[in-house]
């Protein structure tokens, strides 16, 4: 996985809710300020993976913020330490409120677009879980971009698609065990637009991006990785 040789540490914020306050993590470019990106978590959190690429995607010169999901459920991380961390994922995952985790994100998006160091717009990007959860907040809020990566949730929001108008960039495994070949066809399909990139990576399952021995498929996150940032350079820039 690409990254930035060091790490900068997130800030602990709050996003204001219908229901109370979310916590979150903000990161800040080098240069303090740019355009912002809400980073949406995969199913076990805002985990070091998710932490890593915000870290990236602030190196890149974005103001990054990623909203604990699972705030409502008085448990936000899983211990990827254990055999069973899978399921212990699942059944998180498992408990969320659809709806309200995409109020919660149009939430951080606004909170993001109000925050002094943010110029420029606010996009939406997310992995796996996140991935589908940026797509539907991308169809009922306005947003500057969408990139989203194996969007679990899309084969059930593909009604949405019309309304996702911002420039936007998909990439899904072809070996992706959760998502069978005919579905991607099928997402491919409803996504398809002028603004749109769609990237099937050869071999890659379900959460290749994901460092994880279980998930991670190297070739496909390096050069998805740098689609990613060839992506954002061009449509949605940060200096």
């Amino acid at each position: 996985m690409t990254s930035t040789p060091t790490r900068t540490v997130p800030t602990p914020v709050n996003v204001t809710t219908a229901d109370g306050e979310m916590p979150a993590h903000l990161w800040l470019p080098p240069s303090g300020s740019g355009p912002g990106l809400v980073l949406l978590q995969e199913i076990f959190g805002v985990s070091e993976y998710i932490r890593a690429r915000g870290a990236d995607l602030a190196a890149l010169g974005y103001v990054v913020l990623a909203p604990e999901t699972y705030w409502r459920l008085g448990r936000t991380t899983v211990d990827e330490s254990r055999e069973d961390f899978l399921d212990q994922a699942m059944e998180l995952v498992g408990q969320v409120d659809w709806d309200a985790a995409v109020a919660d994100a149009v939430d951080a998006v606004a909170a993001l677009r109000g925050r002094p160091e943010v110029s420029g717009g606010v996009g939406v990007m997310g992995f796996c879980f996140g991935g589908g959860l940026a797509f539907n907040v991308a169809a009922v809020t306005d947003v500057d971009v969408l990139v989203s990566y194996c969007g679990s949730a899309l084969p059930n929001l593909l009604g949405l698609a019309e309304q996702v108008t911002a420039p936007s960039l998909h990439h899904f495994g072809s070996a992706d065990a959760y998502i069978p070949p005919e579905t991607v066809e099928a997402i491919r399909a409803a996504v398809d637009g002028p603004e749109v990139e769609f990237h099937l990576h050869d071999g890659a399952g379900h959460a290749f991006d994901n460092p994880h021995p279980l998930f991670h498929h190297a070739a496909a996150s390096a050069t998805a990785w740098a689609q990613t940032v060839d992506f954002l350079r061009r449509t949605f820039p940060a200096g």
